[in-house]
């Protein structure tokens, strides 16, 4: 496998304000793909959010989720999903078919999956009812049901990605 073609060089993660769950997604992506053999180790990994501020950081109970696992996000600051963004995007996985809907403004959007619960492959997601909640003001449980959400989901998007890579290469 080769890397995948310049224009789409990285995976993007969206949610609304990129200050909780989209930079988890990030993070918990990041340290999964380490694990993996080239093109996946060093496969830049990259959040946006659909109505989000720039230079925000991750809430602290997005922090403190991660941290709890050995994933520092720390240095995260959050920024807007921009059409150049989206054309350099490998994949764009959302959070819910809002997101979706807000992305579909941008021209080059990539093939869209959302991120969802375990049993479901990237491939399914599109046609499922199932999101992830987003758990701005509450309170750390709910972040860290929201983390195991999202781990639960990563062998799956590792292999979606993989498929990605070994198509962009044929």
């Amino acid at each position: 496998m080769s890397t995948p073609p310049p224009e789409r060089r990285h995976v993007t993660f969206v949610c609304t304000g990129n200050i909780c769950r989209s930079p988890m997604a990030e993070g918990l992506l990041r340290h999964a793909l380490r694990a993996h053999p080239e093109p996946l180790r060093s496969l830049p990994v990259r959040s946006a959010g659909t109505a989000a501020a720039n230079g925000e950081p991750a809430t602290p109970n997005a922090l403190s989720a991660l941290r709890s696992v050995g994933i520092d996000i720390g240095a995260h600051r959050s920024c807007p999903m921009t059409s150049a963004l989206a054309a350099t995007s490998l994949v764009i996985y959302v959070m819910t078919r809002e997101h979706i809907y807000a992305l579909r403004h941008l021209p080059a959007v990539p093939p869209l999956r959302l991120m969802l619960a375990p049993h479901l492959p990237p491939a399914a997601a599109i046609t499922s009812t199932r999101e992830i909640d987003d758990p701005y003001g509450q309170n750390l449980s709910a972040y860290e049901s929201c983390r195991d959400t999202m781990v639960a989901a990563i062998p799956a998007l590792v292999t979606h990605i993989r498929d990605l890579l070994a198509n962009a290469t044929h």
